[in-house]
C-alpha cells in the first residue's frame, strides 16, 4: 500500500488539501478491496478508516514519517 501511496499521494502538505486526502483514502479503500472479502461492509469501512488515520498521523509526506527516526 505504501508503494502505491508514496510516489504520488503522500506529497508535501497532502494533509492540508482535501483533494489529496480523498486520493489517499481512495487508494487505501481500493487496495484493501483487493484482499479476500472476509469483512462485512461496516467492518471494512472501519478498517479503511483506521488505516487512513494511521497514514494521516504517521506520514507527513513520502520522506518524512514517524518511523524515520526509529
Amino acid at each position: 500500500m505504501l508503494a502505491r501511496l508514496k510516489p504520488e499521494k503522500l506529497v508535501l502538505d497532502w494533509r492540508k488539501r482535501q483533494q489529496a486526502r480523498v486520493a489517499v483514502r481512495l487508494t487505501i479503500e481500493t487496495t484493501l478491496d483487493e484482499l479476500p472479502r472476509v469483512y462485512t461492509p461496516a467492518v471494512f469501512a472501519s478498517k479503511c478508516a483506521t488505516v487512513y488515520q494511521h497514514i494521516f498521523d504517521a506520514y507527513a509526506d513520502a520522506e518524512h514519517n514517524s518511523y524515520a527516526a526509529a
